[in-house]
């Protein structure tokens, strides 16, 4: 939309506050609200911030930065904030001088589909979303006995569900689906398939509005990705596909997969550089106690079409429905960093596609249940078992620096590398229970 555009439509939903949103380099979403008349200069001019205060951007001596709202990403907040109407932007960053910031993530993911789209490609990404409902932030209780599928959530549950499918739908956000997930008080939101930088936006709105509503409701959301010990925890497996001409470059007619060279070696650059990439899809401490055997999440790299143990699916599509061709990356859990995480996905594929890694067989057993000479004997390698050991691999790849840009690539290893050492210095309950009644 143009400016103008803009205008008349605040005007038309009678809005009154204007909520400015962008991310930093982890994932957190910053933002701050101004008044209808100072929407024409944020438009035109952007707004400064301190860039200091806001992880992975600016040093204190070079703090001032512009945010300035993408006016294709107005949305109208479908409730009053204390009876005042609000409209929200999602905000790109820019330096005062006019020049792209290249610590935006958004910025990030803009420059890797660039360099799609230099290859003729357009990115799609459908993400699956799974959170847990507690009844507070200090313990996590579960509310329900609920299992896939299941129709019976607590009444508090149910129309938290509702008015945020509702809200989500209002905001232009298409939802494919919203249903119990296996674990107990675990939920899952579907995206419907949009183009990436699109859907990160949808992502990080997604999240806030299910926070909120659930707050309304006397509930707490989380997207950790294992708050309880010995039931699943939450991952955000990522469907994707290239399209080229507007038709899927992904597909091919040919049995039994389907997939095209493209499509083969954008899987064998995302198995390549699984290890890589997982520091980015999976970056918390907590990230690796869900990427455990037994529970759902993958561990090992491997492909396959039925196979919910491998890292990567080729989910079945109806012969008439080429656009359905797709790859499904189960790794990345709802706490990534969106745009960073499909930055460092569509990398690790274009890698593949440009340098046309050889594609493993696939495997269809249980990996869980495999003897590791077994896994040996396929040539099975496993994603790292901790944030540390995803750093370091992280650290060596050239592929993940180019996608990050250096800067990015820098801030963000430091920040995980202080994560870890504030971790690993811990003394835990587990500790306590097992070594203090016997040392």
């Amino acid at each position: 939309m143009r400016v103008n555009d803009v205008l008349d439509r605040l005007k038309h939903d009678g809005v009154s506050i204007v909520r400015l949103l962008f991310t930093d380099i982890i994932g957190w979403l910053k933002g701050f609200n101004i008044s209808i008349r100072e929407v024409e200069r944020a438009l035109e001019e952007g707004i400064a911030f301190d860039g200091s205060s806001i992880e992975g951007f600016v040093r204190i001596e070079e703090s001032d930065l512009l945010a300035k709202p993408d006016p294709d990403t107005y949305m109208l907040v479908p409730w009053d904030e204390n009876g005042i109407k609000t409209a929200l932007f999602i905000c790109d960053i820019f330096y005062p001088d006019g020049r792209p910031f290249e610590s935006d993530p958004r910025r990030v993911l803009r420059n890797n589909l660039e360099r799609a789209a230099s290859m003729g490609f357009t990115y799609f990404v459908g993400p699956e979303l799974e959170f847990f409902y507690f009844d507070s932030e200090k313990m996590p209780n579960l509310l329900d006995q609920g299992s896939y599928f299941e129709v019976c959530a607590t009444d508090k549950i149910m129309s938290a569900q509702m008015e945020t499918y509702r809200a989500l739908t209002e905001m232009g956000i298409d939802v494919e689906m919203t249903h119990h997930e296996v674990s107990p008080s675990q939920y899952e939101i579907d995206l419907r398939y949009k183009d990436a930088l699109t859907m990160a936006d949808f992502i990080m709105i997604t999240k806030l509005v299910v926070k909120q509503i659930a707050r309304k409701h006397g509930l707490f959301a989380s997207f950790m990705p294992k708050p309880v010990l010995g039931i699943n925890g939450s991952g955000m497996h990522v469907h994707q596909s290239l399209f080229k001409d507007g038709k899927n470059a992904f597909y091919s007619p040919d049995p039994p997969f389907n997939l095209s060279e493209i499509g083969k070696g954008f899987l064998s650059g995302l198995l390549h550089h699984a290890r890589e990439i997982t520091a980015v899809t999976n970056q918390w401490v907590n990230s690796y106690k869900r990427l455990v055997v037994g529970y759902e999440a993958p561990v090992y790299i491997a492909w396959g079409r039925k196979n919910r143990s491998a890292l990567v699916r080729v989910p079945a599509f109806r012969k008439n429905r080429s656009e359905a061709c797709r790859l499904e990356y189960r790794a990345p859990d709802p706490a990534t960093n969106p745009y960073l995480a499909f930055s460092v996905m569509l990398a690790a594929g274009l890698e593949g596609i440009e340098k046309k890694y050889p594609l493993p067989d696939p495997i269809e057993k249980d990996i869980y249940k495999m003897p590791d000479e077994v896994k040996e004997e396929y040539g099975i390698d496993a994603l790292p078992d901790s944030l540390n050991e995803a750093v370091e691999v992280m650290a060596r790849s050239e592929v993940v620096k180019k996608a990050l840009g250096e800067t990015v690539f820098h801030k963000f290893l430091a920040n995980k590398k202080a994560e870890w050492e504030r971790y690993r210095i811990q003394v835990t309950d587990y500790e306590l229970r097992t070594y203090l009644p016997i040392l």
